[in-house]
């Protein structure tokens, strides 16, 4: 009797909380509405029966079932599923004039668990097919294996074939106990290959590995071994755990003492998501072991409070097989709502449970607080893949294999279907089988898809890198590729801006090795009773080397080479320098030698129209004597030529110095002799004095004498001097000058810039003094080149080494003062050769005279 009136007590009270919450919330749903889903994004089956109707027809069959509680997992499937019908649907060149649509049923392996427990067992999947009831194509079944292979012999008696678009299992595969059953995503051919090479590539050596105790964990080591043997790397521990209860809770401490006790930091993980593994590796999160683990796609799920199942601080590396990103599916995730694709109250239900919109009335349909920026909120705080996944892409490809076996079909067997009615269309499901079984298209993204399996044999892996970014935020990156199908050596490619910028896989990762590397200059010596990847390092003998890191023996050099200090390469017994018989020294060479002979040139044109307003106008002694410097500057630039001696050295930057400095005070003198000459016209006495008394050509030998004091200096403390490198340049001893004290250097580059800054200065506030024959235009645009040119060579003569080195500062020594020459001797020779009218007195006092007459 007390345990009657407990019983109705609880009664009561439910039924009352279902009465509450009932007026609370519209009466049609009568599910408790909660923001709560599963733990993490755990998977659930989901299965899709495929139909068709005639016409263009939208989905509006949702599964009654949708009341239970979905992931995100679930619900991206749901939306990929829709959104490859709504593709083939609009699509007039697979199966026209007929819609694929689908009925969505989840969690179908805990319902018929449920069942098995009652008389209600047959009510799951039926063994029976009644004349009016729908006929359903095909049934697209996953993401889990087990719901497949346990309700796969279930639909075969019900007619219906099965397509299983989860991750491959070798057991699905069995003709014998699922010959109706196909598998969309490929074979792992090549998984323990892809990884071993992975592992190669970050020089670890030294991986421990953890497998499920069955025949896709087991057959996994077996490989993963072979490979690992080929390419010298070593297993530190193995953990094959089992799925006995009572064995995994016994060894529950040996395997977490292996992988604490084992120095390697790298694990490679394979084998049943839904078995102990996962079990055993839920229990270690919540030690946090660090360790960098590399496995497939399928172990990169969330757990409980957003953390990740492999949570790490380096993250883990996974393997998933390639797939291109379907266009257009971002926008249709993003823009998705009830009402563009069905008008039941089922797809509305699943919005309001899981989107929080709420209905403006009781009719269960209309949605209102639904907006696109509520869904997107919504997808954020759950962590849902706006991007397509691996499972959803082949849930994809799935669908569409679907539609062109049943468009082969009808091509073939146009006169087999029967229309219902105009309404609807029912083919035999078995017919279409044929087809499917063979069936190769190019999807949507353009990758081929082929459901023959021995034929799909070239596997292709992208490689992520998934770590925590920031609480509750992974940041999945895509590091590399593995391509079978390619020669050996370029199967994986890795991209090298992704490795630079994460720091914690390139050096962390390097302890995962029993020895320490042995770098270039060290051999490996083995150490007793140790695997081949244990060793301790020794230096190379005298004159061996060794060019790569964990080098077994030092390779000695011939010879004509000896090795260098670090002993890691040998170098040739050759003198390099900058020679006349090097392209780079024969043109710079050429160069300046045409820069001197056209020099020469003008300085005889000069000297033949020497009593011409033009040459006359502006100091004629010192134009002359400006290009006589400028002479010297070509010539200076050959000693940088050839063979360096002490002797070339030291007249390198001595005469480059003086020559530089005389030619750039010869311009100075030129600007303030203009700028006097104009002075005159309101003379001062002082003013006449200078300018009579020709003191302006006082700043040459006084420019140059300061300048010779500062080589002198530099001379008698640390002057320039011969100097072989043999690192700048692999193969070569290098002969260069090298310049001593490069404080030295820079204090005479320092005061030559000055007297060209100051040129410069002088010659543009005299640019617009008006005279026919005035040329502080030309000075200061000639200096203005000048300055370009050596302000642009010193961060240009640091970031080069060797030859190039030397070549720069001839080509800056060519480049300025060919600058000097071109923009103060080019207009004046122009006039001179090619304008004789303009070179005379008549034509500037007319010019004058004319500007008198303006004012």
């Amino acid at each position: 009797m007390i345990k009657m009136v407990s019983f109705m007590v609880v009664f009561l009270t439910l039924k009352l909380h279902i009465l509450f919450s009932s007026s609370v919330e519209p009466r049609c749903f009568w599910r408790l509405k909660t923001n709560k889903t599963w733990e993490g994004d755990k998977d659930i089956d989901c299965f899709f029966s495929i139909y068709t109707k005639l016409g263009n027809v939208k989905n509006e069959y949702f599964s009654g079932n949708l009341d239970k509680r979905l992931t995100t997992k679930n619900i991206h499937l749901i939306l990929s599923l829709y959104f490859a019908l709504k593709e083939i649907n609009l699509n007039s060149h697979i199966l026209p004039n007929i819609s694929l649509l689908a009925k969505v049923e989840c969690s179908l392996l805990n319902d018929w668990r449920i069942n098995s427990l009652t008389s209600k067992r047959d009510e799951l999947i039926p063994n029976y097919y009644c004349i009016n009831q729908r006929r359903y194509l095909i049934v697209l079944t996953g993401p889990m294996w087990l719901p497949s292979a346990i309700l796969g012999p279930l639909l075969y008696i019900s007619k219906r074939p099965e397509l299983y678009y989860g991750p491959f299992h070798p057991l699905l595969s069995s003709r014998e106990q699922f010959p109706y059953l196909h598998q969309i995503a490929r074979k792992d051919t090549s998984l323990a290959l892809a990884m071993v090479s992975l592992v190669v590539h970050f020089s670890w050596n030294w991986v421990g590995a953890i497998v499920s105790d069955d025949d896709l964990g087991l057959q996994f080591l077996l490989e993963l071994r072979r490979e690992m043997q080929k390419n010298r790397v070593c297993l530190a521990f193995v953990s094959i755990i089992t799925n006995n209860d009572a064995v995994f809770l016994k060894n529950a401490d040996t395997y977490y003492n292996q992988i604490m006790m084992s120095s390697a930091k790298v694990v490679i993980i394979y084998g049943d998501k839904d078995s102990y593994l996962q079990v055993n590796f839920r229990l270690w999160n919540l030690v946090n072991i660090q360790r960098i683990w590399v496995t497939t796609a399928q172990w990169d799920m969330i757990i409980h409070n957003g953390k990740f199942l492999l949570n790490s601080f380096y993250g883990t590396l996974t393997f998933t097989h390639h797939y291109s990103e379907l266009p257009g599916f971002k926008t249709f995730i993003q823009t998705a709502h009830p009402t563009n694709y069905s008008n039941d109250i089922s797809l509305a239900r699943l919005w309001w449970m899981y989107f929080n919109c709420s209905l403006s009335s009781f009719n269960c349909k209309n949605l209102k607080n639904c907006s696109t920026k509520t869904i997107l909120n919504w997808l954020f705080d759950h962590h849902f893949e706006i991007s397509s996944s691996g499972t959803s892409y082949d849930l994809h490809n799935a669908v569409y294999a679907v539609a062109h076996a049943l468009h082969q079909m009808l091509l073939q067997q146009v006169h087999t279907w029967q229309s219902n009615d105009g309404k609807g269309l029912e083919f035999d499901s078995w017919q279409m089988v044929p087809f499917l079984k063979n069936i190769q298209f190019i999807n949507p993204a353009g990758d081929q898809v082929n459901l023959n399996q021995k034929a799909n044999l070239n596997t292709e892996y992208d490689i992520h890198h998934t770590m925590d970014f920031l609480p509750k935020l992974g940041l999945k990156v895509k590091i590399g590729t593995f391509s079978q199908y390619l020669p050996h050596g370029r199967q994986l490619s890795m991209s090298e801006e992704v490795r630079k910028w994460n720091t914690n896989i390139r050096q962390n990762p390097t302890t995962s090795r029993c020895s320490v590397p042995c770098n270039p200059g060290f051999r490996k010596s083995p150490q007793q009773e140790k695997t081949v990847c244990c060793f301790d390092c020794i230096p190379c003998p005298e004159n061996e080397i060794s060019n790569m890191t964990d080098m077994d023996q030092c390779v000695k050099c011939p010879d004509d080479q000896y090795a260098d200090p670090g002993r890691t390469y040998c170098l040739k017994k050759i003198i390099a320098f900058l020679g006349y018989e090097d392209p780079l020294g024969m043109s710079l060479a050429c160069l300046a030698l045409c820069f001197f002979a056209l020099t020469v040139l003008i300085l005889c044109v000069f000297l033949k129209h020497k009593d011409t307003p033009t040459v006359k106008a502006n100091n004629r002694t010192l134009s002359y004597v400006l290009l006589m410097a400028l002479i010297f500057c070509f010539l200076c630039s050959l000693l940088f030529i050839g063979h360096p001696v002490m002797a070339t050295c030291i007249m390198q930057q001595t005469i480059f110095a003086t020559v530089f400095t005389v030619a750039a005070s010869t311009v100075l003198a030129k600007t303030v002799t203009v700028v006097l000459a104009f002075k005159v016209t309101n003379p001062s006495r002082r003013l006449r004095w200078l300018l009579l008394s020709r003191a302006p050509n006082f700043i040459i030998p006084i420019c140059t004498i300061i300048q010779l004091t500062i080589c002198g200096i530099w001379l008698g403390t640390y002057p320039p001097f011969v100097d072989a490198d043999v690192h700048v340049e692999k193969g070569h001893i290098l002969i260069i000058c090298n310049k001593g004290s490069i404080t030295a250097f820079y204090i005479v580059l320092g005061y030559l810039g000055s007297i060209a800054i100051g040129s410069f200065t002088v010659a543009f506030l005299a640019r617009n003094l008006p005279d026919t024959f005035n040329e502080a235009k030309y000075l200061t645009f000639s200096m203005l080149v000048f300055c370009s040119v050596w302000v642009t060579f010193l961060p240009v003569y640091h970031s080069t080494k060797g030859k190039a080195m030397v070549a720069v500062e001839v080509f800056c020594i060519l480049a300025s003062s060919a600058g000097l020459l071109l923009c103060i001797f080019a207009p004046k020779c122009f006039v001179i050769l090619l304008r004789p009218e303009g070179n005379s007195f008549q034509k500037s006092w007319n010019v004058r005279f004319k500007i008198q007459n303006a004012h």
